[in-house]
């Protein structure tokens, strides 16, 4: 679905998928301190305490945390975010295209095909990884909840003490708006980015290389950005705090005002931006030189 390879031999199903592993996990190490940052915004304004330190856009969050709490606290919780990536976007990205010719009825690949294998795709990766991500948000939140003391030691035993405590429903906690979440983001990111890419090749804009990547993933980042914000916050206050979903988002509503619902907003967007833009053209150039790689082995037998 996000494009073909030099050759014209298409990509196989491992090869689509490791090359979505690998490449997740290369922008998610690089754009980490982002969403950390992203997350402490988000929720800014859930614990109203005189003590609790006051977040000012991307960098001074970044700065602030850095001072605070060490350069370290950066990439709390990186290893469940990896077991993430490694999850999701394995399923989401690596699957689609399968998913979509199942969908598939005529020679053409319609539209609607696209967001059916972008929403079974999407929902697949959730209930998979959904543990993955709780453990992440609760380590990238905990010092800011919880004062010097964290939680949870690290990410394997936050997995043990969540599971304990709150039972292994604990580790699916933020599973419906999550799945919303990840339904808009697959669906518009994949979408997006497919529809973007080809119509700059099919003008002649630019060719189908790292440029065309690159501007694709740039857009389907802000689209992105733009429609999942609201789902965001709430999925990331509701994994920290007992209320239900609806209770936490009118409870934000209420307290906070509308603005609330896109807290984060400019670090989601360079988290996801530059996220799309990593992952893409690494996912691009991986698949290219896997299958090259095999057509060299091949032909060498």
């Amino acid at each position: 679905m996000v494009g073909l390879t030099a050759s014209d031999v298409p990509p196989t199903m491992a090869v689509k998928i490791f090359s979505a592993g690998v490449a997740a996990c290369v922008a998610d190490v690089i754009t980490f301190p982002l969403d950390t940052a992203k997350v402490r915004l988000q929720i800014q304004g859930e614990c109203q305490t005189t003590r609790a330190v006051r977040y000012k856009v991307v960098l001074g969050t970044i700065t602030t945390l850095a001072k605070t709490e060490g350069p370290g606290k950066l990439y709390s919780g990186l290893p469940a975010g990896l077991q993430r990536q490694i999850s999701f976007a394995s399923l989401r990205i690596g699957l689609c295209d399968t998913v979509q010719e199942f969908f598939t009825t005529g020679k053409e690949t319609s539209l609607g095909s696209k967001v059916s294998a972008g929403l079974t795709t999407g929902g697949v990766a959730v209930f998979t990884g959904q543990p993955t991500e709780v453990v992440k948000v609760r380590l990238q939140a905990q010092s800011h909840l919880h004062g010097p003391k964290p939680r949870y030691t690290g990410t394997y035993n936050a997995y043990r003490i969540i599971a304990t405590t709150e039972g292994l429903t604990g580790l699916w906690k933020g599973t419906t708006p999550n799945l919303t979440r990840n339904v808009i983001i697959n669906c518009t990111e994949l979408v997006t980015y497919d529809l973007m890419k080809a119509a700059l090749v099919k003008n002649k804009l630019l060719a189908d290389d790292v440029p065309c990547h690159f501007v694709s993933a740039v857009i389907a980042g802000f689209c992105t950005t733009v429609l999942s914000s609201p789902v965001d916050v709430v999925k990331t206050r509701f994994v920290n705090s007992p209320p239900s979903v609806p209770n936490c988002a009118m409870t934000m509503l209420t307290k906070e005002g509308p603005s609330a619902f896109f807290k984060g907003f400019v670090p989601s967007f360079w988290r996801l931006g530059s996220w799309n833009v990593i992952m893409f053209v690494c996912f691009e150039q991986l698949k290219r030189e896997l299958m090259k790689s095999r057509q060299t082995v091949d032909c060498a037998t």
